[in-house]
């Protein structure tokens, strides 16, 4: 392993497994923790859910599980050049999504809706249950058996009243404290990649021109640029320069004002990391220019009518769905239907949120569609 900076984590200052096990011998913990990730059915599972187009829409348009690995990409480089934990960064990039329902944010608002009164649904709250309970895959214990950083990253966000349930993992939420610098990196990383990928898709589908982003100052700069060096540039190669620039510009911007709030902060441990405000950040420039293009996404890419069609006839999928098995849980395959004799709504949100977008509908027309099993 690189040197690594006094406040990142490492195995030493690590608060270790809920379920003690031998150390590994020929890698580290937190690469053990990436290695079960990868080999976990939910990752898999990404492969077929929506990031903004649903999976049949198209075959070059991302899916949670290349996201996934974009986040992964740049939150390693970034922890390279902080000195702090990449495979810890890595592992948690890569299980970040690994509760996301089918059909992206509109299948997540509807599953929250269906759960209402029943404790809701939220992402990362059921990335963590996956990684804990759900994933069936060692004779010793339930879930993954993560170490306590690596699940403390994927929860970003958590109501007080969730917390309140997670114990020492849930802490930070009702005491103010910050979660490792790993993870606030993985969260920004995060957004760099959404961000620009969603444009690069956006524009690959058609549903968002060229023109329509002149008013972005993060694009807009960047395009001259690309323009001023490739005066003859066009097509696929202009858009994936400029792309490219951006993210480029955003890491490098991260990991220099991250630096410098480190260096304002005193941080010399991970104690003072977590004691500190937030330290991972963009400057005030770059953040309110992110923010641009994220609005501009949200009213031009998310809101368009295309998108929105698709995204009614998600929330219709798992809605039906949900109230199909709250109505009569023998529609549930064997294994739910055990779990549902503990807490039946729940169950139902677990076999919901592990399907993907085909499965969903393939689901949806066996139960509603008449010639169908």
């Amino acid at each position: 392993m690189p040197d690594l900076a006094p406040y990142a984590v490492t195995e030493a200052n690590s608060r270790g497994r809920l379920h003690p096990e031998p150390p590994p011998a020929a890698r580290s913990e937190f690469q053990r923790d990436r290695d079960r990730i990868v080999h976990s059915t939910a990752f898999r599972r990404l492969e077929y859910k929506t990031q903004v187009f649903v999976n049949h829409e198209g075959d070059l348009f991302r899916t949670r599980l290349t996201h996934t690995i974009e986040v992964a990409q740049i939150a390693r480089s970034i922890a390279r050049a902080l000195r702090v934990n990449e495979d810890l960064a890595e592992a948690i990039a890569l299980s970040h999504d690994l509760g996301h329902t089918p059909f992206g944010h509109a299948g997540q608002d509807a599953l929250n809706a269906c759960m209402r009164d029943h404790g809701g649904f939220e992402h990362n709250l059921q990335s963590l249950r996956i990684v804990e309970v759900l994933e069936e895959r060692y004779g010793a214990f339930d879930g993954l058996n993560l170490c306590y950083e690596t699940r403390e990253g994927i929860l970003k966000h958590c109501s007080p009243r969730n917390a309140r349930r997670l114990g020492e993992l849930g802490e930070r939420f009702l005491n103010g404290t910050q979660p490792s610098l790993e993870a606030q990196i993985c969260n920004l990383a995060d957004e760099i990649a959404y961000n620009n990928h969603d444009v690069d898709d956006g524009l690959r589908s058609g549903l968002i021109e060229l023109e329509q982003l002149e008013g972005v100052p993060l694009w807009s700069r960047h395009l001259a640029e690309v323009r001023r060096a490739y005066p003859a540039i066009a097509g696929r190669r202009l858009i994936h320069e400029t792309v490219r620039r951006i993210i480029n510009s955003l890491a490098v911007d991260l990991i220099e004002t991250t630096r410098a709030n480190i260096a304002a902060a005193g941080a010399a441990s991970l104690d003072d990391v977590r004691r500190a405000p937030p330290l991972a950040a963009f400057s005030a420039q770059m953040h309110a220019e992110a923010k641009q293009l994220k609005h501009f996404l949200h009213v031009h890419l998310y809101q368009h009518y295309q998108v929105l069609r698709m995204t009614s006839k998600a929330r219709r999928i798992i809605t039906d769905l949900f109230n199909a098995f709250m109505d009569d849980p023998r529609l549930l395959p064997p294994q739910y239907q055990a779990m549902a004799r503990d807490n039946k709504p729940r169950a139902i949100a677990d076999y919901v949120a592990g399907m993907t977008d085909r499965y969903a509908i393939r689901e949806h027309r066996r139960l509603f569609a008449v010639g169908e099993i």
